[in-house]
């Protein structure tokens, strides 16, 4: 081509569309999120505006449905549009058979359901030792049929499905064949921490006694990384079921409603999470000891084959 001559511009077209696949198939999970955030965090700050943080009560409570439409997009829209970009119809029926994948040991399903209620119920009770403000939502509200009904169709749609398409439908599979089953749970759930960011930073109101400065990190990280640690070795078990992580992620956001106590805020709050984060932690530790250390399934049933084998080992 003669210097100075005109690229056509179908061809500069091509090289940038050739140029964004190749990198979107060497990052598939990379570009995911970005593409998570983009939309979840894009979408929040056209409806609520540069000057709009933190948000006023009347601002949050106008504009609360249409900013958690916009969060729930993030991961559900980025998770379906990547499957198709990087597998095609055959990622979309793998997807399908691993949400359809209910036949599990009833265990996990227990685990699943019963985790975080059995958590938030415990915490609460426990600190409501020290001050009835603890006590769980359900049991202070005064419409617990409303509460209860709100909270799981909350947990099964917005928390359980929406979610769930894009970080363990996409991002999970991928992460866990390099990582494993606790490298991925912490970084998905500190990426999961990082993406309500902006939400919880609208929705929160300064308070003069625990500046948010701490309060968000902390509640963002102390404990979502703990869960989804559970949430990712509970997928491993249960041979991929993304059905069971569903409600796994949906039992927590509807025991977020309906049991973690009312209008806490302060030191109250923050000292909730941190007790709350460090239980999780400690059932982490327990789990990874339980099983010496190999939370993957595949590597937990190598590691006893190869006891097994050794001299003077006999199955149990």
């Amino acid at each position: 081509m003669r210097r100075g001559a005109l690229v056509p511009l179908s061809g500069v077209k091509g090289d940038i569309m050739t140029a964004t696949k190749a990198f979107i198939t060497r990052h598939p999970v990379l570009t995911y999120f970005a593409l998570t955030f983009a939309i979840s965090w894009g979408g929040i700050l056209i409806l609520v505006g540069r000057g709009g943080f933190p948000g006023t009560s009347e601002q949050v409570a106008r504009l609360m449905p249409f900013v958690l439409l916009a969060l729930f997009a993030g991961p559900s829209v980025a998770g379906i549009l990547m499957t198709g970009l990087v597998s095609g119809r055959a990622g979309f029926r793998e997807l399908l058979s691993r949400l359809l994948r209910w036949r599990v040991r009833a265990r996990w399903y227990a685990v699943a359901l019963l985790t975080a209620p059995l958590f938030f119920t415990a915490v609460s009770l426990a600190l409501s030792l020290t001050s009835r403000d603890f006590l769980p939502g359900i049991l202070t509200t005064s419409d617990k049929a409303a509460l209860l009904l709100f909270g799981i169709a909350w947990g099964l749609v917005g928390g359980g499905f929406l979610e769930e398409l894009g970080w363990t439908g996409f991002a999970v599979p991928t992460l866990k064949l390099r990582y494993g089953v606790l490298g991925t749970g912490l970084i998905v759930g500190s990426l999961w921490g990082a993406w309500h960011f902006l939400v919880i930073f609208w929705m929160s109101s300064p308070s003069g006694a625990v500046p948010l400065a701490l309060l968000l990190p902390v509640q963002l990280f102390s404990w979502l990384p703990a869960y989804r640690v559970l949430m990712v070795w509970v997928y491993d078990r249960t041979g991929g079921s993304l059905l069971v992580a569903m409600l796994m992620h949906a039992s927590l956001s509807a025991s977020m409603l309906i049991l973690q106590p009312q209008a806490m805020s302060g030191v109250p709050l923050l000292t909730y999470i941190l007790v709350f984060g460090a239980a999780l932690w400690v059932v982490v530790a327990a789990v990874a000891v339980a099983n010496r250390g190999q939370f993957s399934r595949q590597a937990a049933v190598l590691a006893s084959n190869t006891r097994e084998r050794q001299p003077g080992c006999r199955a149990a």
